[in-house]
């Protein structure tokens, strides 16, 4: 006989709470009930795993909402200030368990699903992880909401709803492939659309110059072309908090989505040729831009979404009853790096052409209404448009551009007579050869304040990247090192270890980081240290089980586990670990009486498509593995895994099992990094450069618990200068010459002595990231963490006093000092 589930009232008789809003396991169970029978339309005995994760999540989003509409009402004042952050990425991560974490009712719902032999866990782990990012620009875009969540700052991110985000990745002999990432599939029950709120945005065409009615020179702006964008809301719950950020990503859709007449006339494509096109805008993360039609998809994204987003602003300016000459006091956006930089443009030919402001205001409300974070000191990553590609996407834009290039340079000009080289390289138009809009020098001169995001990165940005315009305004600089979701990357991430501080020093640090501090009391306490190897000997055992799951290698979790997850990037410099690891195989293999501490090397990340070099990195890293782990005289003794797909989901499982976090980019070249803090955070020691943000780890934590390498970012300037020759480190360093003769010699290839050449000549005869110069000290390094890992309670104590000295670390910190130093923002209280 088929089970019936009566349907439950609207207040639950237990606890008297109403279905929607209470949190009792009563109520929760009643909630999916409902949710499972008339919003899913399924009877428990017959529904799928993914229905029932489904009414869940329904239930948990209601109780989200609840909070929402009580802060929208809030956020309706005037006087109302708040953040709009631009990011092309958001890598929000899972939502369910972080949702029940903020909320509190993590056990109570875990009690409602047992009560119906249901398992939570199981519902947990079928969440789809949004690919809307890349890599750290997108996680830190997370945290920061999630923390102005917590905080309560009134802010909403704005985006690109991606319906297919950055590709799967999986391994086939030992290559990347990419797969299509569906994360759509089922649809996404966090969001709901708001198709009335739709904004329409221009491409192509040309302007035409006109005369208005008060004799004023004016512009129209002609387009091509015209897309719909529409925005899709996420409320971000802040921990423990009724206080929200949103979350809206835009989707695009054409105006005319089916033309009745090309379908009559036979013409089947032509009839949804608009809507194919409109659609590709929003279709995928990161088109490959190589071709000129990549180069046009990506450009069109980027003014797409900050075009629908600046009008949304104004329009919710208006409604709110500002005027727009006080568009600034109700706003501050933050450009996150320069995808979104075109808004500057944008918000000027709104204030320009459609609300009729003189230029001079124009221009004063747009400076103080923007600032930008830099995340990269690399110069490829800053980007630029070719001139006739921008002028045949954004006609208009390149007009206003322009006209501030122009005013601007005057100023330069005024400031430093006769110095027409510093005119030419703070110019947004790069003169040089074929005509570039400098993306970076707009951003700067078009905002009030720009940031870096570490000590040494802003002392770089001042002192390199930007160095003319620190010289022209210098107080518009800042630095703001960054920081990461402690909720996410350690009480979501590593129960055990929340649990065990808990017991040690109570509960709240979780909103106050620093109070880990008090842990250093207890770090030399043998039964405390125990009771942390047990956390991580747990948190590596579950690891050693998912790589056997995926990748069918055994681990040993009592190996030491050194893992390095993060893109696959040369200047990140995966393939110097992998020399080390071909280094000491040959140690092992020259001598069968070599003792050494048994290690599994653990690599991931993703390639980006296009990149040729770094996916041969991946190829390499699986063909040393596949030689290593199965060859009888040290497969005991190290282990080399490549674990695919690497992402939030998947860095919960990783962060926590690491022993050793591998931070070894060349120092200069790595903005700041947050992975370093993520396995920080979670007891990992760690082998770096002094880069980014690993010397304010170092500086935190103490020198003598962090294992130090290699050329300072002054170093690798200097030696660059000298004249950097790679072979006469080849020549003079007999291990590093076995090393690079090993991979040619076709020991990891198969017999292939080709297949790796692009990787050692590269090495040998360019080897721009200094590989070669740091390869001595990183091997040496790496027998002070052997003899360091070889007494236990010695390398506990070091593990504890990290997680304690990483209080600066938090997202929290960091958005507080942009809202005290950038912003000028103020929290909005409970009740206000």
């Amino acid at each position: 006989m088929t089970a019936k589930i009566p349907r439950a009232s609207s207040v639950t008789s237990a606890d008297h709470e109403h279905t929607r809003t209470g949190t009792s396991p009563a109520a929760l169970k009643a909630a999916f009930q409902d949710n499972l029978n008339y919003a899913v339309g399924r009877p428990l005995d017959i529904s799928t795993p993914e229905d029932r994760y489904q009414a869940i999540a329904l239930s948990v989003r209601d109780r989200i909402m609840q909070r929402w509409v009580k802060q929208v009402q809030r956020w309706n004042s005037p006087d109302l200030r708040q953040v709009s952050y631009l990011s092309a990425e958001f890598l929000v991560g899972p939502r369910l368990g972080k949702d029940l974490l903020n909320l509190g009712i993590t056990e109570n719902v875990r009690q409602a699903m047992a009560e119906m032999d249901l398992n939570l866990e199981q519902f947990v782990g079928l969440e789809e992880d949004p690919g809307l990012g890349n890599g750290g620009l997108g996680r830190l875009a997370a945290c920061y909401l999630d923390s102005l969540a917590a905080l309560g700052y009134p802010a909403i991110g704005y985006g690109i709803r991606y319906e297919f985000g950055i590709f799967d990745q999986i391994i086939k002999d030992g290559w990347q492939v990419e797969v299509t990432d569906k994360w759509l599939r089922y649809g996404n029950v966090w969001e709901i659309a708001r198709p009335h709120f739709a904004e329409v945005v221009k491409l192509g065409g040309h302007t035409e110059p006109y005369v208005d009615e008060h004799g004023q020179y004016r512009v129209k702006w002609v387009p091509g072309r015209v897309v719909v964008g529409i925005p899709y809301d996420t409320p971000i719950l802040g921990y423990r908090s009724n206080s929200c950020a949103l979350l809206r990503l835009w989707s695009a859709e054409a105006a005319q989505s089916f033309d009745f007449a090309d379908f009559n006339r036979g013409d089947y494509y032509g009839a949804v040729e608009e809507k194919v096109y409109s659609e590709n805008i929003s279709k995928i993360l990161y088109p490959n831009d190589e071709q000129l039609q990549g180069k046009r998809l990506r450009l069109e994204q980027q003014y797409f979404f900050v075009a629908c987003s600046i009008k949304d602003m104004i329009r919710l300016c208006l409604r709110r009853g500002l005027p727009l000459d006080r568009f600034h006091e109700m706003y501050c956006i933050q450009l996150n790096d320069t995808h979104p930089a075109i808004a500057i443009a944008e918000l000027m030919r709104q204030l320009l052409d459609k609300y009729a402001m003189p230029w001079e205001q124009a221009w004063n409300i747009t400076q103080k209404s923007f600032s930008y974070t830099n995340h990269t000191l690399l110069p490829e990553a800053l980007e630029k448009w070719s001139l006739p590609l921008f002028a045949a996407v954004l006609p208009r834009h390149l007009e206003i551009i322009y006209e501030i290039n122009r005013r601007f340079l005057d100023e330069v000009r005024i400031k430093f007579p006769g110095d027409e080289g510093k005119v030419a390289r703070m110019s947004i138009i790069d003169e040089y050869g074929e005509k570039f809009v400098r993306m970076a020098n707009l951003s700067v001169i078009g905002s009030h304040a720009v940031n870096g995001v570490a000590e040494l990165h802003s002392a770089l940005v001042k002192s390199q990247l930007f160095s003319d315009f620190y010289t022209l305004a210098p107080d518009s600089f800042y630095n703001v090192t960054n920081g990461v979701s402690t909720r996410r990357f350690i009480a979501l991430s590593n129960s055990g270890l929340t649990r065990l501080i808990d017991e040690q020093i109570g509960e709240g640090w979780l909103t106050d980081l620093y109070r880990l501090k008090e842990l250093e009391t207890h770090s030399g306490n043998a039964g405390f240290q125990k009771a942390w190897s047990d956390v991580k000997r747990a948190n590596k055992t579950r690891l050693a089980k998912i790589i056997h799951e995926r990748t069918g290698i055994t681990v040993d979790p009592s190996s030491l586990f050194d893992i390095q997850v993060k893109r696959i990037h040369e200047y990140k410099r995966q393939h110097l670990n992998i020399l080390n690891i071909i280094t000491l195989y040959h140690r092992l293999k020259s001598d069968s009486r070599l003792v050494i501490t048994p290690r599994t090397f653990i690599f991931g990340g993703k390639a980006a498509p296009g990149y040729f070099m770094a996916k041969l990195i991946i190829k390499l890293i699986n063909s040393v593995g596949e030689i290593i782990n199965r060859d009888p005289d040290v497969r005991d003794l190290i282990k080399v895994v490549f674990l695919p797909d690497y992402n939030v989901k998947h860095a919960q499982n990783i962060y926590p099992a690491a022993d050793l976090s591998e931070q070894i980019s060349t120092a200069g070249k790595e903005a700041s990094g947050t992975g370093n803090m993520k396995f920080s955070m979670n007891g990992a020691l760690t082998i770096g450069t002094l880069d980014g943000a690993n010397i304010e780890i170092r500086e935190e934590v103490g020198a003598e618990n962090f294992f130090l390498f290699g050329l300072t970012a002054d170093q690798v300037v200097k030696r660059k200068a000298e004249g950097y020759h790679p072979a006469d480190y080849y020549h003079g360093d007999t291990e590093l010459k076995a090393t690079i003769d090993l991979i040619n010699s076709g020991l990891f290839s198969h017999g292939d002595t080709e297949l790796f050449r692009p990787i050692t000549n590269h090495l040998l005869y360019h080897d721009e990231y200094l590989l070669m110069a740091d390869y001595r000290t990183y091997v040496d390094c790496q027998q002070e963490v052997d003899h360091a890992y070889s007494d236990p309670a010695h390398w506990t104590r070091m593990s504890i006093l990290n997680v304690s000295r990483m209080g600066k670390f938090s997202s929290d910190r960091a958005v507080r000092e942009y809202a005290e130093h950038i912003w000028h923002l103020e929290p909005l209280h409970e009740g206000e």
